[in-house]
């Protein structure tokens, strides 16, 4: 007698997806992105990947009226993805935090949106050992990612610091490639081909 049991969920929280290449989608291209939340009914990350055009740490911190803005490491803003574009999270290491404010993202990361973590960002005293702000984030419905994971939309890996935090956007994608053991340009040529 057959029965419908419940299946596995996995839970990709704290683990990269890498797009691959012919993703047709062009707002996800070479996309790097940490999953920071995933339940069954939905999925979120943040694209750590690209540059928010024109916008940097000290320009937003100086617009919200943070204090310390004028101490702002000199840091680009990155474009976490097509939803809610105005929406600031500060992507940060766990040795900073705010009870009920921070997600915990693993032992070693969480992300904050609260002002008082922006002012942490210009504070040496108090600021996380790596923290940068991600305006927007990307989003998936109940079974979305799963389906596209299953579709081979994306590779998912093990995050590393450099890859998350280091202002080298144009070869994240090579390099979380490169750490799965897999050469970026051997993927692209093979890409589409049956």
């Amino acid at each position: 007698m057959a029965t419908d049991a419940p299946t596995r969920f996995d839970s990709l929280a704290g683990r990269l997806l890498v797009a691959m290449p012919g993703i047709g989608d062009p707002r996800f291209e070479h996309a790097v992105i940490l999953v920071c939340a995933h339940q069954r009914d939905h999925a979120m990350g943040l694209r750590l990947d690209r540059p928010a055009p024109g916008v940097d740490l000290a320009g937003v911190l100086s617009k919200l009226n943070v204090e310390g803005a004028e101490n702002a490491p000199i840091q680009t803003v990155l474009a976490g993805g097509p939803v809610d574009k105005e929406r600031g999270f500060v992507l940060h290491t766990s040795d900073w935090s705010v009870a009920d404010a921070s997600l915990m993202i693993g032992d070693d990361l969480a992300i904050t949106a609260t002002k008082e973590a922006l002012a942490a960002m210009t504070d040496p005293d108090i600021a996380p050992q790596r923290a940068i702000l991600v305006l927007g984030y990307a989003g998936w419905g109940e079974g979305q990612l799963e389906e596209e994971l299953t579709e081979n939309v994306w590779l998912t890996a093990e995050p590393s610091l450099d890859v998350l935090f280091d202002q080298d956007h144009g070869s994240k994608w090579r390099r979380a490639l490169a750490g799965l053991g897999v050469d970026a340009a051997m993927l692209s040529a093979h890409a589409g081909r049956a």
